[in-house]
């Protein structure tokens, strides 16, 4: 053992004295990637990228089949370079990769920290082999962002400042409804003791839950919906406008459900892709009919599911309690305002 201690701090002193010591206790920031380099990727990869960010239950999984259903572009589903743990830079982040990224010897990084163009070839060979295989010139991601909010749109920026971005926002009252439900579905391992509780007293007996007058929410869960869904809007929409500007586009799910054909011309021009197509709106219609996650959900939870209308709007109207308004008007009532949700607090 004491053999062994004394040959690797050898081989430790040589390593420092030949090439000087690139331990470190972190990495630096991983540097943006320059206006050349980015025109360096798109010789490789000149496909357009998009991504779709939206709260958890916000319609993001019916946006990306919609847009999708375009000839030009393609979509495919959470990838999750800038939007959960472990990101796409956890791929550079070690500092030993840092250093060999950036030293001096190194003459193909030209001086410059590689790692902006390593992510970028990445992500970039991940999305355009899928979109080749489709013979699409626009394509896309859609990863839900609400586990890092505006910070998700900044390290997008880093590697993707040419990309576009489309957010989709809900009323935060249905999607923490739908995210609720969704957990006692497929998450309960994350439910603490009470919200079990009330999970196994809601599929025992729905009617005083529809009837608003006991809340499929715990004080802390309602609280916690709200505080998030009003951080994501916020910090989202505010990073999107002073990062991507023209390039950023958000949109209501409300308004998807209800003029779908006209949301989605307004998506496929935004992209860039031609809207003169008449077989269109014929195709929408059509996709509309299948509803692939209410399918899922009826099929793994029908019994906890049956009393719920998959994607209503408005639903929260009959399932929050007074204490669950209050709660969530408190926190979220003047973003409900700004995003057109409510006129006034008087509901």
């Amino acid at each position: 053992m004491l053999i062994q201690r004394t040959l690797d701090r050898l081989r430790l002193a040589t390593g420092i004295l030949l090439s000087g010591d690139n331990r470190k206790s972190f990495r630096r920031e991983i540097p943006a990637i320059s206006p050349d380099e980015i025109a360096e990727a798109k010789l490789f990869f000149p496909r357009q990228k998009f991504f779709i960010f939206g709260h958890a239950r916000s319609g993001t999984t019916l946006l990306t089949r919609l847009v999708r259903l375009h000839p030009q572009v393609y979509c495919n589903y959470q990838a999750h370079f800038f939007t959960r743990q472990p990101l796409l830079e956890s791929l550079v982040e070690d500092p030993a990769i840092e250093a060999w990224l950036s030293r001096r010897s190194n003459r193909w990084n030209r001086g410059r920290d590689l790692s902006p163009v390593v992510l970028r070839a990445v992500a970039d060979f991940i999305l355009e082999r899928e979109a080749r295989r489709s013979g699409k010139s626009i394509v896309g991601d859609k990863s839900p962002n609400s586990l890092l909010d505006g910070e998700a749109v900044r390290l997008m920026h880093k590697i993707y400042p040419d990309a576009k971005l489309i957010y989709i926002v809900r009323d935060g009252r249905d999607t923490a409804v739908s995210h609720r439900i969704q957990s006692f579905i497929d998450a309960d391992q994350h439910l603490t003791r009470l919200d079990l509780e009330i999970r196994e007293a809601f599929a025992a007996d729905p009617v005083p839950f529809m009837d608003g007058k006991r809340s499929i929410f715990s004080e802390k869960a309602i609280r916690q919906a709200a505080e998030s869904w009003v951080k994501n809007v916020n910090e989202t929409d505010l990073r999107g406008k002073e990062l991507y500007q023209d390039q950023y586009l958000s949109l209501r799910y409300e308004l998807l459900v209800q003029e779908p054909y006209t949301q989605m011309k307004r998506v496929w021009d935004f992209l860039g892709a031609d809207t003169t197509d008449p077989n269109l709106q014929g195709v929408i219609s059509g996709e509309l009919q299948q509803n692939p996650d209410a399918d899922w959900q009826q099929l793994k939870a029908g019994e906890l599911i049956a009393p719920l209308q998959k994607g209503k709007q408005g639903s929260w109207r009959e399932l929050f309690t007074p204490r669950d308004r209050q709660i969530f008007k408190a926190i979220a009532g003047q973003t409900l305002i700004e995003w057109g949700y409510e006129s006034d607090l008087n509901w």
